[in-house]
């Protein structure tokens, strides 16, 4: 059996949901005066720097890039992140990744954020799949996908960014 891919965003696509999600993101926080965008490495934190350059042209709320490093086939291990816990504290947070499929990243990135107080909560993924395993949704999303769990979603960024499925 061969292993077909189709192209379900491409580069003009993922940069109209990238700004969509930014103005989103931009009224949910419209009284903040900063807001924390987490990636979660690597693809998650490259979509947090696309979200924060496009909220920084649409706004003057001051956006800080954080990136959360997980071992993302076993997230029971240490959850870890560039900014120290006082750095995000009492702000508004966006956790941020490309897909979210069974939840598992996403899921062990919000436990890890718990722990400190925030105004605000909320999470961003460019592709939703419905198979999720936790009790976890993306607040902002690019596109959802009815799939079957033996497709395969893959967010690629660079200088034509796509999400292709297989």
């Amino acid at each position: 059996m061969e292993n077909k891919q189709s192209i379900i965003l491409d580069h003009n696509q993922i940069q109209h949901k990238i700004k969509r999600i930014a103005y989103q993101i931009y009224e949910t926080n419209v009284r903040e005066n900063e807001i924390i965008i987490a990636g979660i490495a690597e693809n998650g934190y490259i979509f947090a720097e696309k979200l924060k350059m496009v909220l920084e042209d649409i706004s003057d709320i001051k956006v800080t890039l954080c990136k959360v490093f997980m071992d993302k086939t076993n997230p029971n291990n240490t959850v870890s992140t560039d900014l120290r816990p006082e750095q995000y504290q009492n702000k508004s947070l966006v956790l941020a990744d490309d897909v979210l499929n069974s939840g598992t990243a996403l899921i062990y990135g919000v436990k890890h954020f718990l722990d400190v107080p925030l105004t605000k909560f909320k999470t961003a993924v460019l592709v939703n799949r419905n198979h999720k395993k936790y009790p976890i949704k993306a607040d902002f999303k690019g596109i959802s996908l009815s799939t079957s769990l033996h497709e395969h979603v893959t967010v690629t960024f660079g200088k034509q960014d796509q999400a292709t499925l297989a």
